[in-house]
């Protein structure tokens, strides 16, 4: 029997309006009402997932891009994340929730007595996914945008601002003790004074201390500086490499490495590696599914430039699809893991814009590794592999739809658990203690 994994949903489109462009928006469920949402978390809990992460965007990017991301709604409109998670908490038991947050858009005295809030009516189940988007500066300012690494060195403050905020109670501090009286002793609290680079504020925190561990952190990231945040900071970090023992061994290692740089074990970071199934009931259709991909024509690679448009804030509809990419028409902002998942391995100089949509519209097969269409069989061979591997897990990409969740994992569940990849058990404690089960 296989090892057991780590299984997260990644929520791609975030707090936005799911069923958008497919054919179960004649479920008639509402995007902005919980009930949705409520309906898929209570699903994934059952199926035996760690928790849901809830990607975000708080802008909706450069002028010059808006009407590209709202007109299909690729990028656009969002609800905030971090307010529907009180209702997934609501909803479950066990599920952890993990929405994404900007350290632009939060203060950190304000950030860290909103999230202990959270921390303690979630029973110690919230997570942060902890993302240096600058893009949406200048919605929280007239500061001028910072540089990628900026923003970084700017979220490593603001999250080690939160954690002296988080630990202002010391030893002892609480005391809840009805018979004495006493609540709390004021001696044992920490003043916090913190003046940096970029932030200025004093504790201690107006919030008690945590049973079960703090938030957990969450980060993305490819770079070298995104790779180091995570080792330094992260609980869970969320990984896009190519799917081959090479690949995944040194993407491994440079987190790791990066945590033991920190003064951190390898262990303490679970790295996920996310991907997107599509799973039908036999090989011959995946084969037809295949088939039908390979060779888009002009208005299936339109549909795929105008949802890379949104990811990179770049109107790829309006470039010349037969023209290679100039790097330069790409902001400082966006991130270097949204431009290779355009571009891959190929050579941007020489290549041009078709071919690089037409790799992101052609289909592989799972059983061959080009892919990810297959059988549930056939997927649960693939993360059989990657725990060979020595993979943690992995962060299955999708809409949090019922339709969504039902049609991932109705047949996948069930081969996964007979195979012992998958935990049955629901596990207490909060996410953390879900997180070191195994």
């Amino acid at each position: 029997m296989s090892r057991p994994q780590h299984f997260g949903w990644f929520l791609a489109r975030g707090f936005g309006p799911h069923g958008w462009g497919h054919p179960y928006l004649d479920w008639d469920w509402r995007w902005t009402s919980p009930d949705l949402y409520q309906q898929s978390a209570r699903e994934l809990e059952q199926a035996g997932f760690d928790f849901v992460l809830i990607e975000d965007a708080p802008s909706l990017g450069s002028p010059a891009t808006l009407d590209t991301r709202v007109r299909h709604a690729f990028g656009g409109p969002k609800h905030d994340p971090l307010l529907l998670a009180p209702y997934l908490f609501q909803a479950t038991r066990h599920l952890g929730v993990i929405p994404t947050v900007n350290p632009a858009a939060y203060l950190p005295y304000t950030a860290a007595r909103q999230f202990a809030s959270l921390q303690h009516l979630s029973g110690h189940r919230l997570g942060l996914n902890v993302v240096t988007d600058t893009g949406s500066a200048r919605h929280f300012g007239d500061a001028p945008q910072l540089g990628h690494d900026a923003a970084y060195d700017r979220a490593e403050e603001w999250l080690a601002g939160i954690r002296s905020l988080w630990r202002s109670w010391g030893e002892g501090a609480l005391v809840a003790d009805p018979i004495s009286g006493v609540y709390a002793d004021g001696t044992r609290l920490d003043a916090v004074r913190h003046r940096g680079e970029y932030y200025a504020f004093d504790g201690p925190l107006n919030a008690v201390p945590f049973e079960h561990g703090e938030p957990v952190i969450a980060s993305p990231g490819g770079s070298g500086r995104g790779l180091a945040f995570a080792g330094a900071n992260s609980d869970v970090q969320l990984a896009l490499a190519p799917l081959t023992e090479t690949s995944i061994r040194e993407y491994r290692a440079r987190i790791h490495a990066a945590a033991v740089e920190r003064g951190r074990r390898p262990e303490d970071i679970t790295i996920l590696f996310a991907i997107q199934p599509t799973l039908v009931a036999s090989a011959e259709e995946a084969d037809r599914l295949v088939a039908a991909a390979a060779h888009p024509d002009d208005a299936a690679l339109k549909r795929i430039a105008q949802r890379q448009s949104s990811d990179l804030e770049t109107d790829l509809t309006a470039l010349d699809l037969d023209a290679p990419l100039d790097p330069a028409i790409f902001g400082d902002h966006v991130s270097q893991g949204s431009i290779r998942r355009l571009t891959g391995d190929r050579d941007v100089a020489t290549t041009p814009l078709r071919e690089h949509l037409t790799a992101l519209a052609r289909l592989g097969r799972i059983s061959d590794r080009s892919g990810f269409v297959g059988t549930a069989e056939e997927f649960a061979d693939l993360i059989e592999e990657l725990g060979e591997w020595g993979n943690d897990g992995v962060l299955l990409w999708g809409d949090l739809h019922p339709v969504t969740v039902h049609r991932t994992l109705d047949e996948l569940v069930p081969v996964l658990r007979r195979r012992g990849i998958l935990r049955r058990e629901q596990i207490d404690g909060g996410l953390h203690a879900t997180l070191r089960a195994f």
